[in-house]
């Protein structure tokens, strides 16, 4: 439990108010004992890390623990103002099809076109992450696209559950068609909203469609939508590979040995999508969230060409101010002697293109 007043947050307290008052290219042969995330009733993380309960979750809430220095001095951070550029619906709608084309939603969701596939990531266009509408964090700003404006998604990958990553009227208004990639234990959840055309891959499992490759891939973090589904499912980040590279998502993350080995056999990466937001207080975020200098390790460890922040700007989940991740993030940079135009971040609604 680790976001502020929000996703899994939000889920929770309201858990407590509602109580009180293709087919995978996995493993083909059976394997004696099951992979190291697995257990007997869910997955768990296979990096040592420091567990937080629901005492601390109340001491984070109600302002307690350490406090963390400032990434940025507070002197040097503006006035936030979300940023938000009017959406280029005519690249969007005539994308280069030997190039990979990308258009910031907000949050963790990019529409990514590339070989001719337009593919969305954690689907999240509502006003609110939260199970209710009347409560929970609300947005910044609206989503990039709109819905209705999206050119036909033909997939959509999901990192995990939490509501600030998956949203229920989001899924129920794309659809059937697309064909959604998913971690093992999604397929129920997704049913119920009428969605069929899904493929759990567990991690290091891969599938084609229509000439690309997803592999799902591991991440450090946890699942829930209730009080009672911890780890039920499994989480991921996501490999994709196109004609004009390779594509990295690493969903909620916090830092671990596991991005060495997803460079090691996956990389180098083209284009990245890694966290920069929702990182503060560390005493608490650190096990599950990264923050600006440990993306810049993430970038280094996929060997990534370029990498776009996310998780940020969009929802006020944690404590940090919402301007400091992108300043945070080049002060990162410039003490890894990397360039800033090799981590960038975007405007909601901005489309880039990466030749």
């Amino acid at each position: 439990m680790y976001v502020k007043r929000s996703n899994e947050m939000t889920a929770l307290m309201a858990a407590i108010l509602f109580t009180v008052s293709c087919a995978a290219q996995g493993p083909t042969a059976a394997m004696a004992e099951p992979p190291a995330h697995h257990e007997k009733n869910g997955y768990k993380n296979t990096a040592p890390y420091e567990e937080h309960g629901f005492f601390d979750f109340l001491l984070w809430w109600f302002g307690g623990g350490p406090k963390d220095a400032p990434g940025v001095p507070a002197d040097q951070l503006p006035e936030f103002v979300p940023p938000v550029v009017t959406p280029d619906l005519n690249s969007i709608n005539h994308p280069d099809p030997a190039a990979i084309q990308v258009t910031w939603i907000g949050h963790a969701a990019f529409l990514i076109q590339a070989g001719s596939l337009n593919i969305l990531t954690d689907p999240q266009f509502s006003e609110r992450a939260s199970p209710v509408s009347f409560a929970g964090p609300k947005r910044l700003a609206p989503p990039g696209v709109a819905i209705k404006d999206l050119p036909k998604i033909d997939a959509v990958i999901v990192s995990h559950n939490h509501y600030d990553h998956l949203d229920s009227d989001t899924v129920k208004a794309l659809g059937n068609a697309p064909r959604y990639f998913v971690p093992p234990g999604f397929k129920p959840w997704l049913k119920e909203r009428g969605i069929t055309n899904a493929q759990e891959l567990d991690w290091w499992e891969s599938a084609d469609l229509r000439g690309l490759r997803f592999h799902a891939v591991p991440a450090q973090h946890f699942t829930n939508r209730t009080l009672f589904d911890r780890n039920e499912a499994l989480w991921a980040g996501w490999m994709i590979e196109t004609p004009a590279g390779k594509i990295f998502f690493s969903g909620d993350t916090g830092y671990a040995p596991l991005f060495a080995e997803i460079g090691k056999r996956l990389g180098p990466m083209r284009l990245s999508f890694i966290p920069i937001g929702g990182y503060s207080p560390r005493w608490f975020m650190k096990a599950m969230h990264v923050d600006p200098p440990e993306a810049v390790r993430i970038h280094q460890d996929v060997r990534s060409e370029q990498s776009v922040g996310m998780h940020w700007a969009t929802f006020k989940l944690t404590d940090e101010h919402l301007s400091e991740p992108p300043l945070y993030l080049n002060k990162a940079l410039k003490e890894a002697g990397i360039g800033e135009e090799r981590f960038i971040v975007m405007k909601i609604g901005e489309t880039r293109v990466f030749p």
